[in-house]
């Protein structure tokens, strides 16, 4: 186990603390690679598949908000760039 804890309960927090670590880390990186998939598919101008990514990827972004993972202003401007992306791309 990792720290310098003595406790009983400091031990507990810092063993929780590394498992919370990891599960945010996880769902981090799958939100990240929702959003790198969505902008693969707009390179290669599949609106359609880029719409459904979206969706995806927007429903990631909220659940990090609601787990405490993202800050709700980064996930409404992460949001926010992805939507005009789409838009741009849906126009032309």
């Amino acid at each position: 186990m990792k720290g310098l804890a003595n406790i009983k309960s400091a031990k507990k927090r810092v063993r929780l603390n590394e498992e919370q670590r990891v599960k945010n880390h996880a769902f981090k990186s799958s939100m990240r690679t929702a959003i790198k998939e969505f902008e693969t598919k707009l390179e290669n101008q599949d609106v359609e598949g880029a719409k459904d990514t979206f969706k995806l990827a927007e429903k990631k972004v909220d659940k990090a908000v609601s787990k405490g993972i993202l800050h709700r202003n980064t996930a409404a401007r992460k949001k926010s760039q992805m939507e005009r992306k789409l838009n741009q791309a849906t126009a032309s």
